[in-house]
């Protein structure tokens, strides 16, 4: 999906223990209280979380990592809903995680590729599936009779398969688009498979493919999991996310839609397609954007990104996140709700001017639905009425990721996180009809033992005039022990995306906390194109990626050289991932000596390279406008080609920091390669930190450790 340029709660690989180290919490002591690599990996990494039936209880899932093994180990804890009584419940070396109730006493997880059962206190453990290791995620029916089972299938639509008589051979043939996806080559996909449940919660038979003979991915690669899938209330039926196509028609498009699946009549229903509705044809080498129909069209015929299900509690409803148009990855997020008896499809949002990022049911009557989502940079809890109205339930300066109804139907069980804390676990009370009476209490400190011995950076808010005289939410990080009297080299942050939001995030990479702890100021700025300022802010980036969004860069350092006497303007730098490489790049040319040094990660370097080299090609169709090789190019395509980074090296002169995965197939690792060396033919000082076996993040202890090292030696010496 968009292209990503961090990472906030865990990291999305699982790397499994070795069998004779023991991976798990540390008590690490840290020196002069600042914050370093080691002390960042030294974290737990809360990802998932369930409530038991009754609401009493919570079970949790946490990521410990060990630099020196370069592994990791996932573990469950089970706590009172109050926070109170923790308990370890993983004893083993083995990973435990995906944990989901059976009952009020019985928790299902995932371990070894096989549904296990266990008691809430951790007895009485059962192996609960026989599928020979192959079990990817799990999700029980809520009467407890069936399971549906992701597994992945062979797929050798668009790779054949080798002949048999040439076990060894090597090559690949591949007869199609999206032949590799994120970081691997697709020759499997997952499928959901429905088995059924005996006693004590053994699975009894080989199960049904509900996708039984389509060539389709469910959930949807490369994210998806099974929260692309839901029961049910009445365990009857399953609502499924998919994206039916293949090919070079599934590179270009971004159409998915949920599918009604009954489980007994094997029948499926698309929820979000008429009956009549007429596949268009759509043409590989021009935009989407061109090809879409009108609004109401879009949203009747549902032809953008639709995921996520989640019935109502009574059943009668299904719920879904929803884009309007197809080709656009970016599109504002709404809140789409299926009723189920009518057949009557409404969006509920449509007065909340930005993405809707998770949701849950309720049953009070001052709230159909909670939600959270985008606005001035931060991610707070919302609640949705039916008439559409909503209303900010927190106003935090952190992120929530993400949020659980308890069973009483008054409290949420959240996940939050900020720039100057990784992510714990909150006990949220909502009031609807007093916001400001909301109740947020803290239930987990996973990382207090860490934190409480780190200085802590100081956060600010500023908005800065544009150039083209609008308002920018710019954050500033400021070191701990921050003294106003000194000066500090600087450093603008450039986000990735283009369209993800500098809201609040913990990142184990990009990580503000660290780089103030390190002595830097950082600078934040919201620029156009990032959510939570409007659908037209967000939207002026796309065509346009060297205009306004560079010069709201530009406009951020300015302001903070000028107007923050402990800004050294002589001891600047720019730095960023993805999108945020892009801007790199394209600043190394137009910066006006600005800065002292750039460090680019995972950066579109030569743009006509780019638009066939990612694999997810809707993604470059939207935002350049156009292929490259069409002679009617728009305007915004001939500006988009013309303004690509790599036509302007002759105006670099600043040293740079290259830095790039090998198995990234979002922005491939030759244009991080051509930077570098573009770089050192021009005769600028220029690393290249190249990793063989990470994509477009870092996902392994000594990799991150290296990357971090790296980071700062280069900062350090340009900067200090």
């Amino acid at each position: 999906m968009i292209i990503l340029g961090l990472i906030t709660l865990m990291a999305p690989l699982t790397l499994s223990a070795d069998s004779d180290v023991k991976i798990g919490k540390q008590n690490i002591t840290v020196k002069d209280g600042r914050m370093t690599p080691e002390a960042l990996w030294a974290m737990g990494r809360i990802s998932a979380y369930a409530a038991s039936p009754d609401g009493s209880k919570l079970v949790y899932q946490v990521g410990y990592y060990s630099v020196k093994h370069n592994k990791s180990h996932h573990v469950l804890y089970m706590m009172n809903a109050d926070g109170s009584n923790k308990q370890l419940l993983t004893k083993g070396d083995k990973n435990e995680t995906d944990a989901a109730w059976l009952d009020n006493e019985t928790v299902a997880f995932l371990t070894g590729g096989e549904i296990w059962s266990m008691k809430a206190d951790g007895s009485d453990r059962k192996q609960l599936s026989k599928t020979n290791g192959a079990v990817e995620g799990f999700k029980f029916s809520p009467d407890g009779k069936h399971v549906i089972i992701l597994k992945s299938i062979p797929f050798h639509e668009v790779i054949k398969k080798n002949p048999s008589d040439l076990p060894k051979a090597t090559g690949r043939l591949v007869t199609d688009l999206m032949y590799r996806h994120w970081d691997h080559y697709v020759e499997s996909i997952q499928h959901p498979f429905v088995f059924g449940v005996g006693d004590g919660f053994s699975i009894t038979d080989n199960g049904t493919d509900i996708l039984e003979g389509e060539p389709y991915e469910c959930p949807m690669e490369p994210f998806g999991g099974i929260e692309q899938l839901a029961w049910s209330t009445d365990s009857k039926q399953i609502a499924y996310t998919c994206r039916k196509k293949m090919g070079t028609q599934y590179s270009i498009s971004t159409d998915s839609d949920i599918f009604l699946y009954n489980i007994s009549t094997r029948e499926t229903k698309n929820l979000c397609k008429p009956a009549d509705y007429v596949e268009p044809k759509i043409d590989p080498t021009k935009t989407m954007k061109y090809q879409s129909v009108n609004a109401k069209e879009n949203l009747k015929n549902n032809v953008g990104y639709d995921q996520n299900p989640k019935f109502s509690p009574d059943g009668r409803y299904v719920a879904w996140l929803s884009m309007e148009r197809n080709g656009y990855e970016a599109d504002r997020m709404r809140l789409c709700c299926y009723d189920l008896t009518t057949g009557e499809k409404k969006y509920l949002t449509e007065s909340f001017d930005s993405n809707v990022d998770d949701f849950c049911w309720s049953d009070t009557k001052d709230a159909t639905i909670y939600f959270i989502g985008v606005w001035h940079a931060t991610e707070n809890l919302y609640a949705i009425t039916w008439k559409g109205e909503v209303k900010q339930l927190t106003k935090d300066w952190a992120d929530f990721g993400s949020l659980q109804m308890l069973n009483d139907k008054k409290q949420l069980v959240m996940e939050r996180h900020s720039f100057t804390r990784p992510a714990d676990l909150y006990l949220v009370t909502p009031n609807s009809k007093k916001p400001e009476k909301t109740v947020i209490k803290q239930i987990t400190e996973e990382n207090d033992h860490i934190l409480s011995q780190l200085g802590k950076p100081k956060v600010q808010q500023r908005w800065v005039k544009t150039s083209d005289g609008k308002e920018m939410l710019t954050w500033i990080i400021l070191p701990p022990n921050f003294d106003e009297t000194k000066k500090y080299p600087t450093l603008l942050f450039c986000e990735g995306g283009p369209q993800s939001p500098v809201s609040q995030f913990w990142s184990y990479r990009w990580n503000f906390f660290i780089m103030a702890s390190q002595g830097y100021i950082v600078v934040a700025p919201n620029r156009r194109g990032l959510p939570g300022f409007g659908q037209e802010w967000l939207e002026e980036i796309s065509g346009d990626w060297t205009g306004q969004c560079m010069k709201d860069y530009l406009a951020a350092i300015d302001d903070a050289a000028q107007n923050l006497p402990y800004v050294d303007k002589d001891r600047m730098g720019a730095v960023g991932a993805s999108f945020g490489g892009f801007s790199v790049y394209f600043l190394a040319s137009h910066h006006e000596g600005r800065f002292k040094c750039f460090i680019a990660h995972d950066g579109a370097f030569n743009l006509e390279a780019m638009y066939t080299e990612t694999e997810e090609n809707w993604f470059s169709n939207w935002e350049y406008d156009d292929a490259y090789w069409n002679k009617d190019q728009t305007a915004n395509a001939k500006r988009t080609y013309e303004n690509s980074p790599h036509r302007f090296v002759d105006k670099w002169d600043t040293p740079i920091l290259c830095i790039h995965g090998e198995k990234d197939y979002r922005i491939n690792a030759t244009q991080g390669m051509s930077a570098f060396n573009a770089a050192r033919m021009r005769g600028i000082e220029a690393q290249l930190l190249i990793f063989p076996d990470e994509n477009h993040w870092v996902l392994k202890p000594q990799n991150g450790i290296l990357w971090q090292r790296t980071y700062f030696n280069w900062l350090d010496r340009w900067l200090k």
